[in-house]
């Protein structure tokens, strides 16, 4: 009988900061929503910490003690969103949340991690080293998601790395290929990883 696996947890995104005074954690939220909200509006190019500091109403050298480089801040925001999307495939509606059989679930995420990957591209890119692209945390998330829906579905084989095989098409660096250099529709990149999904688990409907 195969080994039952657990459902992916909440992971950290970036390392765990130490616990912060009261003023600190409330700076930081104040700064990580301008940023949020200057991204919105600008694009993740046209945010500078200069703005940053002016939208929440501090000093410069605040946001610079708090994320130490614009690559940092940017690197926070694209997690706080991390954190918001997996919160979603955790405990939010279906069929990306618990409650819908797991092909319609595979499907889900896979719309879900393209769409999210697309729009949070230009941040990728901003977060440069210090966001790593997506932290590893976030990585093994979703590739822990995969791995636990290829289970249920009952597919046999080394799921690992079935899960990356999966997931390597939706990164920011092949969709931007895609979608942004040879110009590929996204019904067309979405098509076609629902067909790699098929030939994955089986599927034939």
């Amino acid at each position: 009988m195969s080994e039952m696996l657990p459902g992916p947890r909440l992971l950290p995104l970036v390392d765990a900061p130490p616990p912060e005074r009261r003023d600190a954690a409330r700076n930081r939220e104040l700064l990580l929503e301008a940023a949020r909200r200057l991204v919105h509006q600008h694009g993740a190019p046209g945010v500078t910490m200069d703005a940053v500091a002016a939208a929440a109403g501090v000093g410069k050298g605040t946001v610079f003690r708090r994320f130490e480089s614009r690559e940092g801040l940017m690197a926070a925001v694209l997690n706080y969103s991390e954190s918001e999307w997996q919160g979603a495939v955790m405990s939010g509606p279906a069929p990306l949340g618990p409650g819908a059989e797991p092909w319609e679930r595979l499907l889900a995420f896979g719309r879900s991690r393209l769409e999210t990957t697309l729009v949070h591209a230009e941040l990728i890119r901003a977060a440069g080293r210090a966001g790593g692209s997506r932290s590893f945390a976030a990585y093994s998330f979703a590739t822990r998601h995969v791995h636990y829906l290829l289970h249920e579905l009952g597919v046999t084989g080394d799921l690992p790395l079935l899960a990356v095989a999966l997931l390597a098409p939706l990164e920011a660096l092949i969709l931007d290929q895609q979608v942004t250099v040879e110009g590929f529709p996204l019904e067309r990149v979405y098509a076609g990883w629902v067909d790699l999904a098929r030939r994955i688990v089986g599927v034939r409907t």
